[in-house]
């Protein structure tokens, strides 16, 4: 079955930098596009950013465009997220995921918290 674990997060500074990554199994990893979403305290799942299935093309939502950096190993069926200047609207939990015959899956997330 499909399993995303995610890991890297934690407490971190403004301006500070953070690389989450996604483990991924259970799937062909090489052939789906992946993304990552946050979801804020109290609040609903955002898109942050998303990868085509061989490591080409991503796209970004505005608000981490410039700062954040997806990429995606298909020979370690990983997925990463590196996440620069961080700024403490950026504190959430971060999930990746995918959408395989129509269902989307997601991990658990892991926890990012940018405080000084």
């Amino acid at each position: 079955q499909v399993q995303l674990v995610e890991s890297g997060g934690g407490l971190v500074q403004p301006g500070d930098s953070l690389r989450l990554s996604c483990r991924a199994s259970g799937f062909t990893f090489s052939i789906h596009d992946m993304t990552w979403h946050r979801q804020f305290p109290g609040k609903g799942l955002e898109w942050v950013a998303g990868i085509k299935y061989n490591g080409g093309d991503s796209s970004y939502a505005d608000s981490v465009k410039g700062r954040f950096t997806i990429s995606k190993d298909n020979a370690k069926n990983m997925l990463y997220l590196q996440m620069t200047s961080l700024k403490s609207e950026d504190t959430a939990v971060y999930y990746c995921g995918i959408r395989r015959n129509g269902v989307d899956y997601r991990g658990k997330g892991t926890l990012v918290t940018v405080a000084s």
